[in-house]
């Protein structure tokens, strides 16, 4: 129990991490998630049943969600199209592409197929029999959340990463600097629709099938796990502010698993879930206004500073 929801958890957190870059970061309204989640399963199951090795297929989802990000950024910088309608369409396009790239088929199975999950749990059987049969998985992702989270929070601290906090605080500050902030935009959207395809083919791994429709209300999911994270950790430390993410995200798959497996003493079913996601939303933005920190607007896209002071100069550093 506690295996799967930390598996689920650090999975759909590496979602959230590009939902944080997006809304939080860049101020960014990015819909596509719920279209590149998806894809990255579908570029996976696609890899797969072609003969293709799963850790390249996990690697072109992260680029097929990088590719996505550039679609919506370009809608948005070049055809002015606004970023939620930029998103929405987006994601309304994704969802025909994935088809025809599972061959115009809906699922896809991979009981037939060795992926990176299923060989780590072969080699835990052997290695550790008595073990639960997710704890590879569950090391494995740790290991790769970890390596992932110091890069991450390295990147922020360079110039570019600085930059990007900056474009999402004051647009203006940045433009005044002899920045383009449209292509700042553009790596900060293309990087966490990619992370959104990345957690999508993780997803579908560990799910055993890969599925066109995987990606309904992802995005709403994702809010409310980055939501979590920020009433429990109050920082403006970008090491503490990926951290929070993280852990918002188990909580929020432990307060599903906790909803489906005892929801029923009160009349709770699976069909149920995204009525409580909602609500745990609507609570979450209560609570916000209740302590004053504004509407919900500002709460949703409001984005957070790094350390003391953002600078744009060279050499610039975070708290």
């Amino acid at each position: 129990m506690i295996e799967s929801i930390l598996i689920e958890g650090l999975i759909y957190g590496i979602m959230v991490l590009g939902l944080f870059i997006s809304y939080r970061t860049l101020n960014f309204c990015d819909m596509t998630v719920d279209g590149a989640f998806p894809l990255g399963a579908c570029i996976l199951a696609a890899c797969i049943v072609a003969g293709i090795p799963p850790i390249v297929g996990i690697f072109l989802a992260f680029l097929g969600g990088c590719l996505a990000g550039l679609c919506t950024t370009l809608l948005y910088t070049k055809l002015r199209v606004p970023d939620l309608l930029a998103g929405i369409l987006m994601m309304t396009m994704l969802y025909s592409i994935n088809l025809r790239i599972m061959s115009n088929r809906a699922n896809i199975s991979f009981i037939k197929y060795k992926t990176t999950f299923s060989k780590i749990t072969e080699v835990t059987n052997r290695l550790l029999p008595d073990a639960p049969d997710e704890i590879g998985i569950l090391i494995f992702l740790l290991i790769f959340i970890i390596v992932f989270k110091y890069l991450l929070d390295l990147f922020f601290h360079t110039d570019l990463g600085l930059t990007m906090g900056a474009l999402g605080a004051n647009e203006q500050m940045v433009i005044s600097q002899g920045v383009n902030p449209q292509i700042v935009r553009g790596i900060g959207v293309c990087v966490g629709d990619g992370l959104a395809a990345l957690s999508g083919a993780f997803a579908s791994m560990y799910n055993g099938f890969a599925d066109v429709g995987s990606g309904t209300g992802v995005i709403v999911s994702g809010l409310a796990s980055l939501m979590l994270g920020e009433f429990i950790i109050k920082s403006n430390k970008i090491g503490l502010q990926t951290l929070r993410v993280l852990i918002g995200s188990i909580i929020y798959r432990a307060l599903m698993f906790i909803a489906r497996r005892y929801g029923h003493y009160i009349n709770l079913t699976a069909n149920d879930l995204k009525l409580i996601t909602g609500l745990l939303i609507i609570v979450c933005l209560i609570v916000a206004n209740a302590k004053g920190k504004g509407n919900f607007k500002s709460h949703l896209m409001r984005p957070k500073k790094y350390g003391k002071a953002v600078k744009l100069s060279k050499g610039a550093s975070n708290d």
